[in-house]
């Protein structure tokens, strides 16, 4: 997984989904996760902000990754 962590070390869903290539942009990130296109650990996941922590394994668009 690229590294998008922000300046508090923080990884959050939206960023994750940006910056792993699995959308195009914070919005579709945004109409992603809202829509409920977006699971973190098997579990549909439906907050932007949710805070990433290593060990978590998320799925969306057909791709699936695991948080470093």
């Amino acid at each position: 997984m690229k590294d998008g962590k922000d300046k508090d070390d923080v990884l959050r869903l939206d960023q994750c989904l940006k910056f792993n290539g699995m959308v195009q942009s914070g919005g579709e990130a945004k109409h992603l996760i809202q829509g409920g296109g977006v699971k973190v650990n098997g579990q549909v996941e439906t907050r932007r902000g949710r805070k990433l922590i290593a060990g978590d394994v998320v799925e969306a668009s057909g791709m699936k990754l695991v948080v470093d």
